[in-house]
């Protein structure tokens, strides 16, 4: 079971490779947001939408910790049972969850950035694991921004209480035209987040596995708003 009470690990390094970008000079009380990359990618992937985040957030673009090849990177392993459902490798999961909460507490520590200015998202596994930390771990982030991700079972016993997640913010976007992880599993997400006392923003795009220019602009629409 992954533990509700995470600290910065006592040597003070971060446990996964990243990408930074400072926040604009003089910005008082800086936010940040901490972005995680799909499966079979790295760091440098989601970095690239550094220059469309609004100025007063310090970008922070993480490396996962599990090598599938030159320049490639997954959150976890998966693959499809006989019956066609997913099937996760749990244990890799769990500890990128882990490595995920002790750097974005020391992170936080580091930059000067309490847990009510952090922000975490991430695009297909890595929205996967933005939404399980803000779900299990609440009390490290203020909201998630989750785009063509889907909710696992696997991590729905370890969600936190009611009175933890009161007030988080939550983005959550599919597309459409998405056929490696179908719309409906946005849905699935809006249907059960709908049920606990957080702050939801849910829209769908008419776009396939990917991030347009219109979802960009609504996601960071949606970013300025909860930092304001």
């Amino acid at each position: 079971m992954i533990e509700n009470n995470v600290k910065p690990n006592e040597s003070g390094s971060i446990p996964l490779s990243f990408l930074k970008q400072d926040a604009a000079p003089g910005t008082a009380s800086p936010w940040l947001l901490v972005l995680l990359h799909g499966v079979g990618s790295n760091e440098e992937d989601l970095f690239g939408l550094a220059s469309h985040v609004p100025a007063n957030f310090h970008v922070v673009s993480l490396r996962a910790p599990n090598v599938m090849g030159h320049g490639s990177y997954a959150w976890f392993q998966f693959g499809v049972s006989p019956q066609g459902q997913r099937v996760i490798h749990q244990a890799q999961e769990a500890t990128s969850r882990r490595l995920l909460a002790e750097t974005l507490a020391t992170l936080s520590l580091q930059l000067g950035v309490p847990p009510e200015r952090v922000v975490v998202g991430g695009f297909s596994q890595g929205g996967i694991m933005s939404l399980s930390l803000l779900l299990t771990q609440p009390q490290l982030v203020h909201g998630a921004m989750v785009l063509h991700s889907r909710l696992l079972a696997e991590v729905l016993p370890f969600v936190g209480p009611g009175a933890q997640l009161q007030g988080k913010q939550l983005w959550v976007s599919g597309g459409s035209r998405d056929q490696v992880l179908p719309v409906a599993h946005s849905r699935s997400i809006r249907e059960h987040v709908q049920k606990l006392p957080l702050t939801l923003r849910y829209t769908e795009f008419p776009n396939a596995h990917e991030i347009t220019q219109d979802e960009l602009t609504g996601a960071m629409q949606w970013l300025q708003q909860v930092a304001t």
